[in-house]
């Protein structure tokens, strides 16, 4: 597969999939022309990856947690750094939900009139400004 194919099929840039590659995460062969060609799993790979940076893990961790996907074999520093950052996970979680949840009061005081916050505007007129 084409490089402008997997980036289609995943919706991440050429641009990415060129650094996931120069991190080692993503393995392409190349053609005489030089061309890069992907494995009929690069998808599920690059899927991975993203999720995994979604979750705030650096590149360095994800090739270090490779092996265990690539070979379904993993160590005890393996597991280790597994739980470390699933450990890690859960606080941001728990801390994201705390702000959402300090949030909410914000805008429960901000709606109340008892607050003496002056309004300006309605809110049709701030989503459009905004």
């Amino acid at each position: 597969m084409r490089i402008g194919e997997v980036a289609t099929k995943t919706g991440v840039s050429v641009r990415a999939l060129r650094y996931y590659e120069e991190q080692g995460l993503l393995a392409a062969a190349r053609s005489s022309g030089g061309q890069r060609h992907y494995p009929d799993n690069a998808i599920d790979r690059v899927r991975l990856i993203q999720m995994l940076y979604a979750a705030g893990l650096s590149s360095r961790t994800i090739l270090d947690l490779l092996p265990c996907v690539d070979a379904k074999v993993n160590t005890p520093q393996s597991r280790a750094l597994l739980r470390a950052e699933r450990d890690r996970i859960d606080r941001q979680i728990t801390q994201l939900r705390q702000a959402r949840k300090r949030l909410d009061e914000v805008i429960a005081d901000s709606e109340s009139p008892a607050n003496g916050c002056t309004h300006t505007g309605t809110d049709a007129q701030a989503a459009v400004a905004g």
